[in-house]
C-alpha cells in the first residue's frame, strides 16, 4: 500500500474510531488557545485547564495579561513546569498582541511563529482550530504514530514530519486527523506502556505491528 493510499484508510479508520475530533485544550478566544498551548509545552493537557483558569480569573482579557508583571503570570502557572520562561513568553506575547494587532491574534502564519514562544506546533494549531485553515500540528504523538504506521519512515525532526504528511494527507482532513492521532496516541497507541495492538483499529495496516 502506498503512502497516500495507507494516510486514506488510516484517516477513515480514525474517523470511526473517533467521531469527534477536537483540541481537548479548553478555550473560547483565540489569545486563550494562544497562552494554553505555551503552557502545555512539557505539561498535560488537563493540567494546563485547570491552571489557566487562575490566571484568566485574575487576568481576564490580553490587557491585562499584557499589564501583569511576569513574576505574577509565574506564580500561578507554575505547576505547568518552565514557569520562569512561559511566564516571559506570555507577557511578551500579550503586550505584542495589544500593541500591534489591537489584542486580536494575527490569521498570518508567519507572523504567528515571529511571536515569543510560538513554534510550528503552536501556529498550525492555531490555523487549524482558530481560523479554520488545513494545518498539520507535529506534536509527540503525532511524531511517534506517524512512524509507527509507517506514513513516514524514521523521521523524528517536527518540521520533516510535517513536510513529509502535507505530501499525503488531503488538506481538508489535516487538522482533525491530528486531533485523533492525539486521541489515538492517549488511548490505544501509548508511549509510555506498550501499545494496545490487540485493540487498535489499525493494526492490520500498522507498520510496526506487521
Amino acid at each position: 500500500m502506498r503512502k497516500k493510499e495507507l494516510a486514506l484508510e488510516v484517516i477513515r479508520r480514525l474517523k470511526e474510531a473517533y467521531p469527534i475530533a477536537e483540541c481537548t485544550l479548553d478555550y473560547d478566544q483565540a489569545w486563550k488557545l494562544l497562552v494554553s498551548v505555551r503552557l502545555a509545552a512539557q505539561c498535560t493537557d488537563a493540567r494546563v485547564n485547570v491552571v489557566v483558569e487562575k490566571l484568566y480569573e485574575k487576568y481576564p482579557d490580553v490587557n491585562a495579561l499584557a499589564d501583569a508583571d511576569p513574576e505574577d503570570i509565574e506564580a500561578i502557572v507554575h505547576p505547568c513546569g518552565l514557569g520562569k520562561s512561559k511566564a516571559r513568553d506570555i507577557s511578551a506575547c500579550m503586550r505584542i498582541l495589544r500593541d500591534k494587532y489591537d489584542g486580536k491574534v494575527p490569521e498570518d502564519f508567519d507572523e504567528l511563529l515571529a511571536l515569543p514562544g510560538v513554534g510550528r506546533k503552536s501556529a498550525n494549531l492555531i490555523m487549524g482550530d482558530v481560523f479554520g485553515r488545513p494545518a498539520i500540528v507535529t506534536d509527540t504523538h503525532c511524531i511517534r504514530l506517524c512512524n509507527r504506521i509507517g506514513l513516514v519512515d524514521g523521521i523524528k525532526e517536527p518540521k520533516k514530519v510535517e513536510m513529509a504528511l502535507w505530501k499525503i494527507i488531503p488538506p481538508e482532513e489535516s487538522n482533525d486527523f491530528c486531533h485523533r492521532l492525539v486521541m489515538h496516541g492517549r488511548d490505544i497507541c501509548t508511549a509510555r506502556t506498550s501499545p494496545h495492538c490487540d485493540r487498535c483499529c489499525l493494526a492490520d495496516i500498522c507498520k510496526k505491528r506487521i
